[in-house]
């Protein structure tokens, strides 16, 4: 961003690359896709979700010129949603499934044993 006083917008750029990265031994690399798509972010100050955004500098100023990227960057929420009725369901089949595989395996223990007398 340019300081220049001449300048009409008065926001900051804030760009989340931390997902850009990839593994490389025990380092962290960008590749060319990577980097292109950090400079073309910056030069066209596009805002993606989970990315980039801009802010305007009075809000900078609201969060006492906290500088922090996460504080402006939602990071993508990659948990998996779970559904507490339908894994209830699924705890409760499987307690009745082995209820009733106990019952025949005590059936055949039974069977064993009379034909061991």
């Amino acid at each position: 961003m340019s300081m220049k006083k001449s300048k009409s917008e008065n926001s900051t750029l804030f760009i989340d690359a931390s997902k850009e990265c990839v593994k490389v031994t025990n380092s962290n690399k960008l590749t060319q896709g990577n980097i292109e798509r950090i400079v073309t972010t910056y030069t066209n100050r596009e805002t993606a979700e989970h990315f980039a955004k801009r802010i305007p500098s009075n809000e900078i100023a609201e969060q006492n010129y906290n500088l922090s990227v996460s504080t402006y960057v939602e990071q993508e929420d990659t948990r998996e949603a779970v559904n507490i009725n339908e894994l209830n369901a699924e705890i409760e089949r499987i307690v009745e499934r082995a209820d009733v595989l106990r019952g025949e395996i005590a059936a055949i223990i039974a069977q064993i044993e009379e034909a061991a007398k």
